[in-house]
């Protein structure tokens, strides 16, 4: 990622989550075998033959009806892969979740089913027209690429391989069990990437804080949400102007066209300074030209997408599972045992979170003063997205409230102690005042609820039977 030592380049990362760019690629180099091969195979044919009779050894009209059977057959399949994955994203995005359609298109055993069949097509299409009898030629002999064939047939068995194993993958990624276990992945990985940037070493606090005094408001001249900030372009813009930049939204916020989406100090701010917007020219701290430099730099750094990534995005993976359960809740689909193993996931993500916290991304310039900070989430926006919605449809559901109390209790033992007490209890107050209003459930479990959450907080955690799920 941008400015992220040790993360792939943001290239990769576009081609791996599109399902076009590695068929297509595997088209091109079908294109180039069934080229070169058959050139191949005129090099080798001798005056005693070609040395590969006996792998095929039929003659130029067996040679062609095999590669028209090839080509015929795999066009067939093609569209038959490429019609059940169509089925199964509009399953996903109506029983689940439209964000989950990301992840299939992602999905690596997808993208190489369909690279292998559209390949084996193209390169059977391109073998056939090397294959030459006598009667269509004037002065030449008979020609069969016996290697290209042989290559062709060899791919053919790869796709019927690949169909057979992309059938059974798909009946298994139907499954929410799947689907919530990928998403959980996901999360897994934009966390490590996104972690290495935390772990350098950092200037002394007096570098690290923000200037005094009213800063200038840069608005965004696009809208769509942000997937991605250009640190390296934006910290040197900064540091020619001697200017302090910190954006105002996090990554995988929604921005709009106008509204502000940085504050920029410059040099010589202070708390008497007047603030303005990035018309204004009445602060000459910095050069008209530098102060330019910065806004256009802020304008280009931050980089806006019509939908979210999973590319630095760590709150997306908990949307989805969110999505999973509130569907999972709705009187049209009514499934609690669902919404209980995405409250499973959600306690382990957010437990990941909240144990190790992401600090604001900050980014010095060569002499080690801050230039730039990216705002992230914190503790408790995690907690409003990851609860808020759960808790909206849990009335009535005693699996899932037990479920909650458990996840509360769950986070509680893992974040560092006194960093979210406060509002874990709050949460698990209105847990159990949804019980109470709308379950049977006996106020001694509600009791037990609280005080297993107390202790959790304290730091113990006293042995009890298996809860009940």
């Amino acid at each position: 990622m941008t400015g992220r030592p040790g993360t792939p380049p943001v290239l990769w990362l576009r081609i791996r989550s599109a399902l076009w760019p590695i068929p297509l690629l595997a088209v091109a180099t079908a294109v180039g075998l069934g080229i070169l091969l058959p050139e191949l195979d005129g090099v080798l044919v001798g005056p005693d033959g070609h040395p590969l009779d006996f792998v095929f050894g039929g003659g130029p009209s067996a040679a062609r009806d095999l590669l028209a059977a090839i080509a015929g057959s795999l066009i067939s399949v093609t569209g038959l892969v490429f019609s059940l994955t169509v089925v199964s994203l509009q399953l996903a995005s109506s029983q689940y979740s439209p964000r989950l359609l990301q992840t299939f298109v992602s999905d690596p055993v997808v993208q190489a089913t369909l690279a292998t069949l559209v390949a084996t097509f193209v390169y059977a299409l391109t073998v056939l027209r090397t294959v030459r009898t006598e009667s269509a030629t004037e002065g030449e002999s008979a020609f069969v690429p016996r290697l290209a064939i042989t290559v062709a047939y060899a791919l053919s068995l790869a796709s019927v391989s690949a169909l057979v194993y992309f059938l059974g993958h798909l009946a298994r990624s139907l499954r929410v069990e799947d689907m919530l276990r990928d998403v959980h992945d996901e999360a897994r990985e934009v966390l490590a990437r996104e972690r290495p940037g935390d772990d350098g070493p950092r200037p002394g606090p007096s570098a690290s804080a923000l200037p005094e005094g009213p800063p200038t408001v840069v608005c965004s001249t696009g809208s769509g949400f942000l997937t991605d900030v250009d640190e390296p372009d934006l910290v040197g813009a900064a540091a020619r102007a001697g200017a302090v930049v910190q954006l105002t939204a996090r990554i995988g916020d929604s921005v709009t066209v106008g509204v502000p989406v940085a504050h920029v100090w410059w040099p010589g701010t202070t708390d008497g300074a007047a603030g303005g917007t990035a018309d204004d020219t009445t602060d000459h701290a910095a050069g008209d030209g530098a102060r330019e430099q910065v806004v256009r730099a802020v304008q280009r750094a931050a980089r806006l997408g019509f939908e979210r990534s999973t590319d630095r995005d760590v709150a997306y993976s908990l949307r989805k599972v969110v999505d999973i359960a509130v569907r999972a809740l709705s009187p049209g689909i009514n499934d609690p045992t669902t919404a209980v193993h995405a409250l499973s996931h959600l306690s382990a993500m957010l437990g990941d979170l909240l144990a190790d916290p992401l600090r604001p991304v900050e980014r010095y310039d060569d002499d080690g003063v801050l230039r730039l900070v990216v705002p992230r989430w914190d503790a408790g926006a995690l907690l409003d997205l990851a609860l808020e919605e759960p808790l909206q449809f849990a009335p009535g559901q005693p699996a899932v409230l037990r479920r909650l109390a458990a996840l509360l209790r769950e986070l509680a033992w893992r974040a560092p102690r006194g960093s979210v007490d406060t509002r874990l209890l709050a949460l698990l107050d209105r847990v159990c005042e949804t019980a109470r209003d709308s379950t049977a459930l006996p106020l001694g479990e509600l009791d037990g609820w609280r005080h297993r959450l107390t202790e959790a907080l304290a730091g113990r955690w006293a042995p009890e039977p298996p809860a009940r799920r």
